[in-house]
């Protein structure tokens, strides 16, 4: 079958110029033409994410026109405003996927915004609530390598797609040839005919607003002097991000150079992802070079936020997303409390892979601390509850390990641009009483305890990825450890018996260890990896780390 597939591109009239001679090299190569036309990228919550290339199982514009006809035949049954936002990368491609999507879209009778230039996730987000939108497309494959690339599919409420949405779209995928099924019109008629729109200046100026908005302590970051070094490493975040901050009053800011301006390459750090120190690098080395009181970067669609912190000592150290998460819940609970804008009964949102150390924290404050799902939905789902219930105002926070952080409601994913904006704040308050982000955190530890996270990843590339991955966490579920690293499991949490767990089936397993550390196994929504995740508490950080490593060396044998 998939010979036959592959024959039929190869004899199709390919618009892009780039697929003919990929598949011209593979014809004497049944593994390669397998491995691109066996299986179709599969359309879920998160919409598609793969290699660019030709093929049902490539990022390409017919897996594109594909996939956002199924979305059209979905909105076409919705009532509401028949519209679309679209919003799009730095990518390689993202600006003719963004465009493509809006030509089947258009050829369908449905209305489409879309931005003129690269804009982040909550940006797309944000256009989708403003213009009440029946969904919203994000073209974006988050920090992946420079080969791959994707998109978001999001719902009315600004959040990623419900599983239900995206089965029924699925199902629409299938039924839609790849090559001939969708309908298409020139992005020139679609304008012309006055179906695609570019998104207002209104839009724009409100998103910035809404941010702005959820300052803890307005106008402080004028006076405090704080000397920043920013990265938007070649992403969408660099407009967004400079001009939230110099409207808040944050002038001195000094911007990589080499990772400015567009460059879907990543030449500069292969991997563009924040919470990897290789992304940090060249960053790291200006912001030592012009002493810089803190140096942040956001990957290229600008949902997560990687930072360094300046020590006392003038040395620079990595601030992983849980340390982060905790730092701004702390920050923002005594900021409000402080100015009398703590909500009643406020409430935070996070992650069940996240910190402990947070339970903590928000115990303290008095805040309600709600644990959901992987994946940053479902913090936009407790959003939606609190929303329905005229509550939404409750809401002060939510984050999750992987350094994606949102304070406030008028968006429904990570916002890297409103978290740059209160770690700059937060690092400026410090500044301004003669302390810093790093006191803060020894403060925070010195209080509640040294907890150490750490996350390890094994990598299934291939077809049969997936299907060894399966295997394993089977295996685990059919024959569950008693001790890891000689601590008895207490106890075992599986996020597929929901009625165990009262939150909608994940395929995450929790061990619970004497003594209060946790292992934490779940295979990754959008790359062929298992990731464990290890939570550790000791009196100091060498006691931490020593037993995270045991648990470590202890879990690596699973993954063989």
């Amino acid at each position: 079958m998939f010979m036959n597939e592959y024959k039929r591109w190869f004899s199709f009239d390919l618009e892009d110029c780039d697929l003919y001679p990929e598949l011209a090299k593979i014809k004497d190569n049944e593994g390669e033409i397998k491995d691109r036309f066996a299986v179709s990228l599969k359309f879920g919550t998160a919409g598609l994410r793969g290699v660019l290339g030709a093929g049902t199982n490539r990022m390409n514009i017919y897996v594109v026109r594909q996939a956002t006809q199924g979305i059209a035949n979905w909105v076409k049954k919705q009532g509401g405003s028949q519209t679309v936002a679209i919003s799009f990368d730095t990518r390689l491609k993202s600006d003719v996927f963004s465009k493509t999507a809006a030509c089947v879209l258009a050829a369908n009778g449905i209305n489409v915004r879309i931005y003129d230039s690269a804009m982040p996730v909550p940006a797309l987000s944000f256009a989708t609530r403003y213009y009440k939108c029946n969904a919203g497309i994000m073209v974006t494959a988050s920090h992946n390598p420079s080969k791959y690339n994707g998109y978001k599919a999001y719902g009315p409420d600004g959040c990623q797609m419900t599983d239900a949405a995206a089965a029924i779209v699925y199902e629409e995928i299938q039924n839609t040839d790849v090559l001939t099924g969708a309908k298409l019109i020139s992005f020139a008629q679609g304008v012309e005919d006055g179906l695609i729109r570019f998104v207002g200046d209104d839009c724009k100026k409100a998103f910035y607003e809404a941010i702005e908005s959820r300052q803890v302590r307005p106008g402080l970051a004028k006076t405090a002097g704080l000397k920043l070094v920013y990265s938007p490493l070649n992403g969408s975040g660099l407009i967004p991000v400079t001009q939230v901050l110099k409207d808040i009053g944050i002038n001195d800011i000094t911007i990589v150079p080499e990772q400015e301006y567009p460059n879907g390459y990543f030449t500069t750090c292969s991997y563009p992802n924040p919470e990897i120190y290789d992304a940090l690098e060249a960053g790291l080395k200006l912001a030592k070079e012009c002493g810089a009181d803190l140096m942040l970067a956001t990957d290229p669609d600008a949902d997560r936020v990687g930072i360094a912190m300046k020590c006392p000592d003038g040395t620079y150290e990595l601030v992983t997303g849980n340390e982060m998460g905790v730092l701004l819940l702390d920050y923002i609970c005594a900021g409000r409390i402080e100015k009398g804008t703590m909500p009643k009964d406020p409430v935070a949102v996070m992650s069940l892979v996240s910190t402990p150390l947070a339970d903590a924290v928000a115990k303290n404050y008095g805040v309600e601390l709600r644990k959901v799902l992987t994946g940053f939905k479902w913090i936009g789902d407790q959003i939606l509850h609190l929303e329905e219930a005229g509550q939404e105002e409750r809401f002060i926070f939510g984050f999750e390990e992987s350094y994606g952080y949102l304070s406030g409601s008028y968006v429904r994913d990570k916002d890297a641009v409103v978290a740059s904006m209160l770690i700059c704040e937060m690092a400026a308050y410090y500044r301004s009483i003669g302390s810093s982000i790093k006191q803060r955190l020894e403060e925070i530890y010195a209080k509640y305890g040294r907890y150490l996270n750490k996350i390890d990843s094994f990598e299934f590339p291939g077809l049969s990825g997936m299907d060894k991955m399966a295997g394993i966490m089977q295996t685990l579920r059919d024959t569950p450890p008693t001790e890891i690293a000689g601590l008895k499991v207490a106890k075992v949490t599986d996020y597929k018996k929901t009625e165990e767990t009262g939150l909608p089936a994940a395929n995450v397993l929790v061990y619970s260890l004497e003594g209060g550390a946790t292992v934490v196994i779940r295979p990754s929504g959008t790359e062929p990896k298992i990731k464990a995740y290890f939570t550790t508490l000791g009196k100091d950080l060498a006691e931490a780390q020593a037993q995270k490593d045991k648990l470590s060396a202890s879990v690596k044998p699973w993954f063989d």
